[in-house]
């Protein structure tokens, strides 16, 4: 019995069913073939039921339940202009999870907290999920997307762009980020 493999999709994970040729039996004619599907070993789970929700608010939904939106076992937790932060201490330095809302922005949410005209903390770490616009006071511009490594200079303004909020793990050693990481104190350019 000759068997034609079908190759399973590296994206599709569930189980496809298999054709497998089959040769006549010698009582037939040699040259007749007959392709039979073959049911696979675990049947497909049914479809749940289609909703009336939008794409982007289903993904929103399933992006704010998943082990990244999760509470962290031994983390401070607290709520700074509107960002939901996860701190915890690694060594000498801190990681922190930050948690941008959709439609945050530092100049509205932030400034009334730090009394600051722009955001002079420095940013290290890894944009997980969503994305931000960056703006310097120099006029300059950097939009980052998930995912993505991040550094940020102090002196920014910067806020959420889209309907995603904004996951960003983030490194530092409070006070002495800028020294320690080898940033500059502002932004520039070199």
């Amino acid at each position: 019995m000759a068997k034609r493999t079908v190759r399973k999709s590296a994206v599709k994970r569930t189980a496809a069913p298999r054709r497998v040729l089959k040769k006549a039996s010698p009582k037939k004619s040699a040259s007749r073939r007959v392709l039979k599907k073959v049911s696979p070993k675990k049947p497909a789970r049914p479809k749940p039921p289609a909703t009336k929700k939008s794409a982007s608010s289903s993904r929103s939904t399933a992006a704010r339940s998943s082990a990244l939106f999760a509470p962290i076992e031994g983390a401070d937790r607290r709520e700074i202009g509107h960002v939901r932060l996860d701190v915890a201490r690694a060594g000498s330095a801190r990681v922190k999870r930050m948690i941008y809302p959709v439609g945050f922005h530092w100049a509205a949410d932030m400034k009334p907290v730090t009394g600051t005209d722009l955001c002079m903390h420095a940013h290290v770490g890894f944009l997980a999920h969503g994305e931000i616009h960056i703006e310097y006071a120099d006029g300059c511009i950097v939009e980052l997307r998930a995912p993505q490594v991040v550094a940020i200079d102090p002196g920014h303004d910067g806020w959420v762009v889209g309907k995603e909020p904004v996951v960003m793990i983030e490194f530092d050693f409070e006070r002495d980020t800028v020294r320690k990481l080898g940033m500059p104190a502002s932004h520039r350019h070199e």
